[in-house]
């Protein structure tokens, strides 16, 4: 026969956790993602300012390599892709496969007078101008 003690511890193993114990962790962990969630949106913030640096530092090389062969840069972009000189000299195309977009899904701003370009994303919102993740983004 089993002793009222070992009844009890028994009963006291079987239990779970009470409502205040599951409280008090989801409480941890909602402080925990409170912390962390930040660094994270500001690290992808980061990756995609870095990733248009990137791509607008190889438009540019394309752009020179352009020029070399041909004497002046595009008027637009499509020139590194197709021939929109009708010149002999044209080499191309200058990139792999079609014009990027920056990682916001906008196309690069591009201007040029044929001796000089800018060439720029508009950041998040798409517009020109902006602070933060909405800033102009240009080499």
């Amino acid at each position: 026969m089993k002793s009222a003690r070992s009844i009890t511890n028994s009963a006291m193993r079987n239990r779970g956790f009470t409502i205040i114990e599951l409280l008090i962790v989801m409480a941890i962990l909602g402080m925990l993602a409170v912390m962390v969630a930040p660094n994270l949106f500001n690290q992808a913030d980061s990756a995609r300012r870095d990733a248009v640096l990137s791509q607008i530092s190889s438009l540019g090389s394309a752009l020179d390599a352009y020029r070399l062969d041909i004497g002046q840069y595009p008027d637009s972009l499509d020139g590194l892709v197709r021939d929109t000189s009708s010149r002999s000299t044209w080499n191309g195309p200058y990139i792999r496969g079609s014009l990027p977009v920056d990682p916001w899904g906008n196309a690069y701003q591009y201007e040029s007078n044929g001796r000089d370009y800018s060439l720029m994303s508009y950041g998040a919102d798409g517009r020109d101008g902006g602070e933060g993740n909405d800033a102009d983004i240009s080499i």
